[in-house]
């Protein structure tokens, strides 16, 4: 499985070629304003963490000042971009999937909160350890914003960590939380499990390259009860997706790609020539291994499961397995 939607290899200072053209389907979904419905997935040129977790490539990485300015600017761009869309009938929701740690990064929070109080974005989230603060959030619109966070035993201590959430949870912030399922994980996920509030959804990753049994499975589904999708990567050559529709993958220079996986190029944000290339498209993958990917899959009930927050990963009226 992959990491947290990172693809095996990491992100390349070049844009890969547009591949062959692809059966045109319908068009993009329209949004009740008359413009277009989307979902953005962006991904920045930031890579430094402040965690060294041993499954992640990016683990302790530092990025030097410029490329801090550089992905500051980046990020600042498409943000402008969204707040520009007000007006012309779109509706968005964005979800940040850093290959780095972005709220300890005070423009990834102004960038929530900014979008978090714009009227055509029906969600804005990250994904995020949650080493951060956590007063800027009460400055955002807690309609909007959530959070996909994840723990990492090893990286920090039970009780902080726990601290965090119930902060969150005063503050009145929507959010999931979750853990890679790696043997040492199940412990300390299951004390989570046991204090983090009822409320709060846990999810569980399968570890990239583990098979679990059936008994190890049911221990890490007692957790969460939709580990099964996790558990096994799922076929999807020829399968309707609705990546490249109405979900889109965006950079840090504007190129548009249907999602994090597939290279191919739709175009670019800032000229909208990705518009033309909005319409269902069928996977060229021949199989999809990670939640942000096969959450979208239209042989998967997953937009229905997580109805509401499939950018969050909080299922529709989540009720806790207690």
């Amino acid at each position: 499985m992959t990491f947290l939607g990172m693809p095996s290899r990491g992100p390349g200072p070049g844009v890969a070629p547009a591949g062959s053209p692809l059966p045109a389907g319908s068009p993009a979904p329209a949004a009740p304003g008359g413009g277009v419905d989307l979902s953005l997935l962006y991904r920045g040129p930031l890579a430094s963490c402040d965690y060294d977790c041993p499954y992640c490539p990016f683990a302790k990485r530092r990025d030097t000042p410029e490329q801090l300015r550089a992905d500051r600017a980046a990020l600042e761009r498409f943000t402008g971009w969204v707040a520009d869309r007000a007006g012309t009938g779109d509706t968005l929701s964005v979800l940040f999937t850093p290959w780095g740690e972005g709220l300890v990064r005070s423009w990834y929070r102004r960038a929530l909160v900014g979008l978090s109080r714009l009227p055509h974005v029906r969600r804005v989230a990250i994904q995020t350890n949650l080493s951060c603060r956590t007063d800027w959030l009460a400055e955002a619109d807690l309609a909007t914003l959530a959070l996909w966070v994840t723990y990492h035993p090893g990286q920090v201590g039970h009780e902080r960590f726990l601290a965090k959430c119930r902060e969150l949870d005063r503050l009145g912030v929507r959010y999931s939380v979750g853990v890679v399922g790696e043997p040492g994980h199940l412990a300390a996920a299951r004390r989570l499990r046991a204090e983090l509030s009822p409320a709060v959804y846990l999810w569980v990753n399968a570890a990239e390259g583990r098979t679990y049994t059936d008994a190890v499975a049911a221990d890490w589904q007692a957790l969460d009860p939709h580990f099964g999708y996790s558990r096994h990567a799922h076929p999807s050559a020829g399968l309707p997706c609705r990546t490249g529709e109405s979900v889109l993958s965006v950079d840090g220079d504007g190129t548009v790609r249907r999602c994090h996986f597939v290279r191919d190029v739709l175009g670019n944000l800032y000229d909208g020539s990705y518009l033309a290339q909005l319409r269902a498209r069928p996977c060229p993958l021949p199989v999809c291994d990670c939640h942000i990917g096969y959450v979208h899959l239209e042989t998967l009930p997953l937009h229905e499961v997580f109805a509401g927050g499939v950018l969050e990963r909080v299922p529709h009226d989540w009720r806790p397995q207690r």
